[in-house]
């Protein structure tokens, strides 16, 4: 069961900051990442091991382990270029650690910021002291003190990147996120669900036939998907926590949801009147009203941020499109106008565009566009196979996707402008329909 394998954290002192700076020249907002810069400069950051202060063995390998752990996870965020430890000028275990830091051994290699650690273990509770630099200045940005159970230090460091991340961009970052996808490693099609950078897969969903298109909830307590398991597609609302939840199974299709953002209601494609229309739901599967009512098919919805509009996929021109939706006057414009198909579409949390799959000269690849669609399409991926279902961190950094690349579909991510492109994770049989969490997991 799921909720047996979420790990309770028991954090005895997790958010205190070890220390508070009190200085004329210190700030307390930092700006050192322009996250809406495309052509962001990525800053050399060097993490040497943490030390092990009672220099046990097992302590010595847990301190390794978290060192390297955040180097990835830093990494992974597309903003960091880690510098190797080869290059490093300063012994770790006696330079780095405490306040008597020389900083000119780090920028004399080129680190513009300095992370140092200890680790203390004693009966399985370990002890986490963690700060970063800025060499240049010479200054901490922000120092952290964790304490907890061993099995409990990946989440320990992860808290530790999400206050770095939100020091240099205001942001709280990806690392409490999951995604969830659909796998056909069982032998069926399920949904598995794993951590933001692809580790800790677990599968969800144990059906017999084909599941598809898992939506979050904006609490991420729950999920909603479409399952095959009584022969025609049905839409489940599952609760991660007890697993109980709703059954949407009208006549007809009912297929591809989408939370709205704030609300325990959801938006869905149901075909039970003749035509797929585009629903909204309570999240007991009790319908609201229809928001689509308009010849050909309405499809695959997304919600603004602020959940007050809705784009859509719809075949009312001919060719499948995208379009959006004011819910409140109900009036609709079409947005993409480049290829014949266009699918998928997923709105960013940042709320400036849309990334959706475009198909043109046979191949299928990831766009961006503006949602007021007064700026260029931009082509995120190309001569890569077939790349479908784009999906964006909470944050509206990155994107999943899944690709064709390798040969079976997996799910790759990448910056949210193309760059950085790289597999997640690669399990039995093929990886398809990423959807990112919101920001925090916490069932």
């Amino acid at each position: 069961m799921l909720n047996k394998r979420v790990i309770k954290i028991i954090f005895i002192c997790l958010i205190a900051p070890v220390f508070l700076i009190e200085s004329a020249h210190c700030r307390t907002e930092y700006d050192y990442i322009d996250i809406n810069n495309p052509f962001i400069r990525k800053i050399p950051i060097a993490v040497p091991l943490f030390k092990s202060m009672s220099g046990s063995e097992k302590e010595k390998v847990l301190s390794k382990e978290a060192s390297n752990l955040l180097s990835r996870s830093l990494e992974f965020t597309g903003y960091f270029k880690i510098i190797d430890r080869d290059a490093y000028l300063a012994d770790p275990k006696t330079d780095t650690i405490g306040s008597n830091i020389n900083f000119k051994n780090w920028t004399g290699i080129g680190a513009e910021l300095l992370i140092t650690g200890s680790l203390f273990l004693k009966d399985n509770v370990i002890e986490m002291e963690l700060r970063l630099y800025d060499t240049f200045k010479g200054l901490l940005i922000v120092g952290k003190r964790y304490k907890g159970v061993v099995n409990n230090q990946r989440k320990m460091i992860h808290r530790f990147c999400g206050e770095i991340i939100y020091k240099l961009t205001g942001n709280r970052g990806i690392f409490d996120s999951k995604i969830a996808f659909v796998s056909s490693g069982s032998g069926n099609k399920n949904i598995y669900l794993c951590e933001f950078d692809g580790h800790n897969s677990e599968q969800l969903t144990y059906n017999k036939s084909i599941t598809l298109s898992p939506a979050w909830s904006s609490d991420a307590k729950w999920i909603a998907y479409t399952s095959y398991s009584k022969g025609k597609p049905d839409l489940y609302i599952k609760n991660l926590k007890d697993k109980h939840g709703a059954v949407v199974a009208k006549k007809g299709i009912n297929i591809s949801p989408a939370w709205v953002p704030g609300k325990f209601q959801l938006a869905a494609t149901l075909s039970f009147s003749g035509d797929p229309e585009i629903y909204l739901l309570t999240g007991k599967g009790e319908i609201v009203k229809n928001l689509t009512n308009n010849w050909g098919i309405d499809v695959s919805p997304t919600f603004s941020p602020d959940g007050k509009k809705m784009a859509f996929v719809s075949s009312r021109s001919g060719f499948p499109q995208i379009y959006i939706m004011d819910l409140d006057s109900g009036q609709v414009k079409r947005l993409t106008f480049q290829g014949k198909y266009n699918t998928s579409p997923s709105w960013s949390p940042r709320g400036d565009k849309i990334a959706y799959s475009g198909m043109q000269n046979g191949e299928i690849n990831i766009y961006t566009i503006d949602v007021k669609g007064e700026g260029l399409t931009v082509q995120l991926t190309q001569n890569s196979g077939n790349n479908e279902s784009p999906t964006w961190s909470p944050d509206g950094s990155l994107i999943a996707f899944s690709s064709t690349r390798e040969g079976p579909s997996r799910i790759y991510v990448m910056t949210a402008y193309g760059t950085d492109q790289r597999r997640l994770l690669a399990l039995p049989g093929e990886q398809t329909n990423p959807e990112w969490s919101p920001g925090v997991i916490d069932n």
